[in-house]
């Protein structure tokens, strides 16, 4: 393979039979390769796959899904920012009803790995959604806990250990055989208390990080540049964040550890592995481009082959701290 000056123009010329094996595992589900397209930026998957194919995803994760419909915040929600952009998009979606008639079965034609994401304002507002999601087909469902606890004064879900384990375990039961991922705030002092939560009820891995809580601000108004004053801030200036986090995740729990936060190469990925991730989610690189995620696959396959790797998953966990 080779990479020609503009990174948005990889050319491919390996054989067929000449394709390395990116194939990876998270716990018991075996994926084609780390790159899972996150939540929130792909909708529910047919906008992404009329840029890329199945073949490039290890798996696709959906819109967040809540027990009723959401129309999410009033604009403006979203902003760029020098490294990234800041969302506060609302959970915008069409609810459970819809999603299970409409959305669901056409997800699970794809050729990957299917993902549902579950939020909610109530703990019985995820085990509702959670309920009527087991027995499906899905290779995994995502618990997104960075969601305000209405009966908790608003403070989110992933914020309070004891709430992260109690949660997840009723998820956890409510689910039967499909496994359970907790994706994490990362908007705490230390990230890795939540995740021992988490496994301690039950979750089969963690995913980290979310968005971290961020503003801007319009210096000719004096306000706030979203509408909703606060937003997610995500993108490339998250990246250092979140490889830490996800290092002290992997030093702290058994379960796996799904990494994500300002991917935009194949470089970004095998960081998160050596890190301790078994895969990835990618998603603001897929707003910028579309086809990132099929640019970064071939990335992974062009530095496999330069390097005589065999496979991924003896990256993971592989960093030597300095002493």
């Amino acid at each position: 393979m080779r990479l020609s000056g503009n990174r948005g123009d990889i050319v491919s010329d390996l054989n067929a039979e000449n394709r390395v094996s990116l194939q990876v595992r998270v716990g018991g589900l075996k994926l084609r390769n780390p790159l899972i397209a996150a939540s929130g930026t792909v909708g529910f998957g047919h906008e992404l796959l009329r840029y890329i194919t199945a073949e490039d995803l290890g798996g696709i994760v959906g819109k967040a899904v809540t027990l009723l419909p959401r129309v999410g915040n009033p604009p403006p929600r979203l902003a760029e920012t020098p490294a990234g952009m800041l969302n506060a998009i609302g959970l915008q979606n069409p609810g459970l009803r819809v999603f299970l008639d409409r959305e669901l079965p056409h997800m699970l034609t794809y050729d990957t790995a299917v993902i549902a994401n579950v939020a909610g304002s109530t703990a019985e507002d995820y085990l509702t959604v959670c309920r009527a999601l087991a027995g499906s087909a899905l290779a995994a469902v995502e618990l997104n806990l960075s969601c305000p606890n209405v009966d908790a004064g608003r403070l989110p879900f992933g914020t309070d250990p004891h709430v992260v384990e109690k949660l997840t375990r009723a998820a956890k039961a409510a689910l039967g055989a499909i496994p359970l991922w907790v994706k994490l705030t990362p908007n705490v002092t230390d990230i890795a208390i939540l995740a021992q939560a988490a496994e301690a009820g039950g979750a089969d891995a963690v995913s980290a990080i979310n968005t971290l809580r961020g503003m801007m601000i319009d210096i000719r108004t004096r306000r706030p540049v979203l509408r909703n004053n606060t937003g997610g801030l995500s993108g490339p200036a998250i990246l250092p964040v979140a490889l830490c986090m996800v290092q002290q995740i992997y030093q702290a729990v058994k379960i796996p550890v799904i990494g994500g936060g300002g991917i935009r190469t194949a470089e970004d990925v095998l960081a998160f592995m050596i890190a301790g991730a078994s895969a990835v989610q990618i998603g603001t690189a897929t707003l910028l481009n579309p086809t990132a995620i099929r640019m970064i696959r071939l990335e992974l396959e062009e530095y496999m082959l330069e390097n005589g790797l065999t496979g991924l998953n003896d990256l993971v966990g592989s960093l030597e701290l300095w002493s």
